[in-house]
């Protein structure tokens, strides 16, 4: 099983996954968070945030989840992910890929998250593809952190 928990900056992504991951250590799930600004950071902030970079810096993290999907670890990914085709891509190449998209309107957050200060912002500067089929929807403006972990939790059934 992967979890992919995408949308626009700001959306919780890594909030919900990481009290998601808080989650299945109390359960003794094996999981592990992989998160887009992390590898970023692994690899020396080597991509800027042009699409062509935003899409190497997904399939890096498509091979890390495949990796840890086929040794049993639940691989909880916090990413923008704003390209439909490699969310066909990974449903394709994931055992069980598990698509929730944290959908928060961007004047929800334009205040609060700086990094709509920048450019190639996903949402603002660059397309972000509403994803046609997720598995799970969860409107974060409306509910609040406990509520949309909960709702990951009953859709995936641990």
């Amino acid at each position: 099983m992967v979890i992919w928990l995408l949308g626009i900056s700001g959306a919780g992504k890594t909030t919900l996954g990481n009290k998601l991951k808080k989650y299945f250590d109390e359960k003794k799930i094996k999981s592990y968070i992989i998160d887009g600004d992390l590898v970023r950071e692994f690899y020396d902030s080597d991509l800027g945030f042009t699409k062509e970079d935003r899409v190497a810096n997904i399939k890096r993290i498509l091979l890390s989840a495949y990796v840890l999907e086929q040794n049993g670890i639940i691989p909880i990914v916090c990413n923008i992910s704003p390209f439909q085709e490699l969310r066909n891509f990974a449903n394709e190449k994931l055992d069980n890929y598990i698509e929730i998209y944290l959908k928060r309107e961007i004047a929800d957050i334009k205040n609060k998250d700086n990094v709509y200060s920048k450019n190639d912002v996903v949402g603002v500067d660059m397309v972000f593809d509403e994803p046609k089929n997720p598995n799970l929807t969860i409107d974060t403006s409306k509910d609040d952190i406990p509520t949309s972990l909960n709702k990951i939790i009953n859709y995936i059934g641990i």
